[in-house]
Formats: C-alpha cells, sequence, structure tokens
C-alpha cells in the first residue's frame, strides 16, 4: 500500500514539473499586429527601409482632414523600428506656384512604440498637372535619412465639402475642416472641426479661440432645421473646435456656419432667413 501511495506521489509531482515547464520560456509569442484593421494606402520604399501609411477608414488621401498612422520597417530583417523620429511636409505643385496645407507634428502612439500618428488637411484634390508629394525625414539608429513620394489626394466619393479655405473679413485666409462625425447617426452627434490660418504659403498654424457657429439646414425637405444644436467652441485640451450637431432624420444635410473671432464679430458666413437659404461657409453630410 505504501509503495502505492509513493508511485501515486510520484506521478502528480511529474505532471506539475511537466506543466510548471509549459508555462516558461518555450511557450511561443504570438506578435500583435497594431495596424491589423487599418487599411495601408502608402508603401515607400527608400534608404533600406519602408515607409508604411495607414488610415483606419479611408482607403487613399482625400481633401479634408486625414489622420494617418506611419511605421517604419527595416527591410533588412521586417522589424520595425521603436520611437522613431520623423517629421513631414506635404508640398502641393501647382501650374504657378507651390504651397504645403495644415499638418501636426508626428507623435508616437501611447499603445505601441513603432506607430507615429498625426494629421494632414488636404485643400484642394490633384489632377493631371498639379500635385501633392510628401517629404519625410526621419531618424533611426543614429543616422538621418530622407524621402520624398508623390500622392494622389482626391475629392471624397461623395464629393461632400468637408474643408473651406476662404478670406475672412480681417483679410487673413482660413482654413477650416470637419473631423468628426465620420459616421452621423439620427442622434445628437458630437462634432469636432479644426481652424487655421494662412501664415504663409508654407505655414499653417492653429487659431485658438474663435467660434463657430452652427445651423445645420436640410435643403431638400424645406429647409428645416433641428433641435439642440450647439455652436462650437474651442477646446484646449484636444487644440479643435467641438459642439453638437443635431440630426433628426437621414438624408442630405448643409450645416450652415459663421466664423466669429475672439471679440463676437463675425469673420464669414451669414445667418439663414426666409431670404437667405445657406451660409457661404458650411459642410456638407449625407448618410
Amino acid at each position: 500500500m505504501k509503495t502505492i501511495k509513493l508511485v501515486l506521489v510520484t506521478f502528480v509531482a511529474t505532471l506539475g514539473l511537466s506543466s510548471c515547464s509549459s508555462d516558461g520560456d518555450d511557450t511561443p509569442k504570438i506578435d500583435v499586429n497594431p495596424m491589423a484593421e487599418f487599411n495601408l494606402i502608402s508603401n515607400i520604399a527608400a534608404n533600406g527601409h519602408s515607409l508604411e501609411l495607414y488610415s483606419e477608414g479611408k482607403t487613399g488621401f482625400t481633401t479634408g482632414y486625414n489622420q494617418l498612422f506611419v511605421r517604419i520597417k527595416n527591410n533588412a530583417d521586417d522589424t520595425y523600428y521603436a520611437n522613431p523620429e520623423i517629421t513631414w511636409k506635404p508640398v502641393m505643385h501647382m501650374m504657378s506656384m507651390e504651397h504645403s496645407c495644415p499638418i501636426s507634428e508626428l507623435s508616437i502612439s501611447n499603445d505601441y512604440d513603432t506607430v507615429a500618428t498625426g494629421y494632414i488637411v488636404f485643400q484642394m484634390p490633384g489632377n493631371a498637372d498639379e500635385f501633392w508629394d510628401i517629404t519625410f525625414t526621419y531618424e533611426v539608429e543614429g543616422q538621418e535619412f530622407s524621402v520624398t513620394e508623390t500622392i494622389d489626394v482626391t475629392a471624397p466619393i461623395d464629393d461632400n465639402q468637408t474643408v473651406s479655405v476662404f478670406m475672412g473679413s480681417d483679410d487673413v485666409r482660413y482654413v477650416l475642416a470637419m473631423v468628426e462625425p465620420k459616421d452621423p447617426e439620427v442622434a445628437v452627434n458630437d462634432m469636432t472641426a479644426m481652424l487655421f490660418k494662412m501664415e504663409s504659403m508654407m505655414s499653417f498654424p492653429l487659431v485658438e479661440n474663435y467660434t463657430v457657429t452652427l445651423d445645420p439646414r436640410m435643403p431638400g425637405m424645406g429647409n428645416h432645421s433641428s433641435p439642440n444644436n450647439e455652436d462650437l467652441t474651442y477646446d484646449t485640451a484636444t487644440k479643435s473646435y467641438k459642439g453638437k450637431l443635431s440630426l433628426t432624420m437621414t438624408g442630405y444635410w448643409k450645416l450652415n456656419l459663421k466664423l466669429l473671432n475672439s471679440t463676437g464679430e463675425v469673420l464669414k458666413g451669414e445667418d439663414i432667413t426666409e431670404e437667405n437659404e445657406a451660409s457661404s461657409l458650411y459642410f456638407e453630410l449625407e448618410f
């Protein structure tokens, strides 16, 4: 009987050691691809590297606000560089001039140290004779590299206006871009926009502490509006303008806007009245 008990104890102990061993360093690790659910919209090969550009919802570059994610791959071993230092500069090459557009810095994601994220606001699409390119300057393993790539920027498929470039009554040229909602619903939607001024052909700094008034209308339905809208005011945390957009039914909406400076002076846009059915400053959406 004592012999049987001893054999059982030895067997159980062996199982325990085997189990512990399977949980050790020999367990294969699963590589997580942080971009698995995103769309690869450009892959730029240069200097023995691949610069991969991703978008969360778009399949290419479009006019308006584009949030982008960038990774740099070492083509020699198919690994991605952690915490790379990257800057970018988009330029529109027109027949008679060149200009840039509003951009953010590229910053490393809080979740993945191989992913840098930022935004570009393209004011206009390219065409057969005029085109956009982006120059990336980056540093990895103590070396600095640069690459310039031509990109195709198109108007949105629905052709709705989500960015407006205009001269204010203060003789300043502004760029106003809609960020949210991307997926509007019949509800009170969170609305976000970003405002920039054209300081020079290559510089478009953010504008703070203005107000964007909001009056959404349905031109095809008697130009009716909706309740519970809130004008867009500046949010210091996100450096953007936030408000509420009430959509009471599906269809085409024109979001009539007015831009007011910090003292309340109207720089662009008009009130909607029986005589004036639309503002000269507006966004469009259809869902």
